[in-house]
């Protein structure tokens, strides 16, 4: 509980000199002992917020809610069923604890705070009810107030944001911001901020609350605030974005709002975080991946595939990820592909990233690879991809692959581009695998 540096400073405070070896020796044996009733029967540890069981026993909350969370109906100590769940705050114990850390204080000991008392399902059930009601009338003064209480509650502990979530807190609040979004003024924007800053606390949403944030009004107002405001506005936008196309929904309809994937572009282009850069780049991925080819192109003529390989160059696994299966995707059409042929560093980059970072780079990677060298024979230009990516060492990267393995869809990809770039080795100088021999770091 506490350390013996500790000890050693508070008597030098009362004592006024600094104490022999001798009398280090025997102040290191010495230690402050906790009554056993303070301690938790659980996790021995000085009580913060004793409760107590149906049983009778007095255990530290956090201890008790994860033993019932982890699917225990039975007090640990008496092993008792337990006839309720309820857990009712020991105001004696928490009283006393703190006393006795007051009378401990010159040995460091600090006072407990006095805890709040968790919000409850039924507090929460009344708070949304209200919300709804609210909502009904139209009265978005009333629903703000009421969100952040949600939002304060929220704050205090882990507790209560499972309690928030496990409400249906996330289908009521969707339905609100689709009736407010609605509003051609901007009167409700604040309330609609706020809700924006709780979503994401119950993401992933239900179909229900995905419907109503799925609403040309919930899209078109939450990619307004994608390209302005506070940082956190911005983000809470793009997040809410995120979650409702994951699951495949109206993503079509996203794409055809006016803005929209020129906000996404910029985000990628001048990031304002590193958690908006990511979902952006998620969002982009939906996009891609979608059979709209037109979505495809308009993305590449933005100029996102130059964007993307210069990030490349130097980022994190996870920037990594989501950028190589955004340029996989944009490379399904003509005008992407066009794109990468054009730019200079393409070729090298997909191939440094190869067996590096981790496997689902790799993936992408040969995937764009192979996408660009399928298309090279019908290009009339004097600079040959295939012939690029065996000066970039492409030839044994991939042969290093089928030995180590990998999955049966990316073998087949790369059995493919070896067929490819074997036509091509006799013209052009390749990397002799000897010389990865000396390589000091894997490729």
């Amino acid at each position: 509980m506490i350390s013996t540096w500790r000890e050693r400073k508070a008597r030098r405070r009362a004592c006024g000199k600094i104490p022999s070896l001798s009398n280090n020796i025997s102040e290191q044996k010495m230690e402050v002992r906790i009554p056993r009733h303070f301690l938790c029967p659980i996790s021995l540890d000085l009580m913060k917020d004793p409760v107590t069981l149906s049983t009778g026993i007095t255990y530290d909350r956090e201890s008790i809610e994860k033993w019932i969370e982890a699917g225990n109906f039975t007090c640990p100590v008496t092993m008792q069923v337990l006839n309720n769940m309820e857990q009712i705050p020991n105001h004696t114990i928490r009283r006393m604890i703190q006393d006795w850390c007051v009378d401990n204080r010159s040995y460091g000991i600090e006072r407990i705070p006095t805890p709040r008392i968790p919000i409850s399902s039924i507090q929460v059930f009344e708070i949304l009810s209200s919300i709804t009601s609210a909502t009904q009338r139209g009265n978005h003064i009333e629903c703000m107030e009421l969100v952040k209480r949600i939002k304060n509650f929220g704050r205090e502990c882990e507790r209560n944001r499972r309690t928030i979530v496990s409400n249906g807190t996330g289908s009521v609040l969707s339905s609100t911001f689709h009736k407010f979004a609605s509003v051609k003024d901007n009167t409700a924007e604040e309330l609609l901020e706020e809700i924006l800053e709780v979503l994401p606390w119950t993401c992933p949403l239900d179909t229900e609350g995905k419907s109503y944030l799925g609403s040309s009004e919930s899209l078109r107002r939450m990619v307004s605030f994608t390209t302005s405001g506070s940082i956190s506005r911005r983000r809470n936008a793009v997040l809410a974005i995120k979650d409702v196309l994951s699951s495949g929904y109206r993503r079509k309809d996203f794409a055809e709002i006016d803005g929209a994937m020129e906000a996404l572009f910029k985000l990628v282009k001048e990031p304002i975080c590193s958690t908006t850069t990511k979902s952006s780049l998620v969002i982009i991925y939906y996009l891609v991946t979608s059979s709209d080819e037109k979505i495809k192109a308009r993305f590449a003529d933005m100029g996102l595939v130059s964007l993307l390989v210069e990030i490349l160059v130097d980022s994190d696994r996870s920037i990594c990820e989501k950028a190589l299966g955004v340029l996989d995707g944009i490379f399904s059409v003509k005008e992407g592909l066009d794109k990468g042929y054009n730019h200079v560093l393409t070729i090298p980059v997909l191939v440094k990233k190869l067996l590096r970072i981790s496997d689902l780079v790799t993936e992408f990677s040969v995937s764009a690879l192979l996408k660009l060298c399928k298309n090279d024979e019908k290009r009339d230009q004097e600079r040959s991809v295939l012939v690029e990516a065996l000066q970039a060492g492409a030839f044994q990267k991939l042969l290093l692959m089928l030995q180590v393995g990998c999955s049966e869809r990316t073998k087949e990809k790369v059995t493919e581009l070896l067929k490819l770039m074997n036509n091509k080795r006799n013209t052009a100088e390749c990397i002799e695998s000897m010389d990865f021999k000396q390589l000091a770091r894997p490729f």
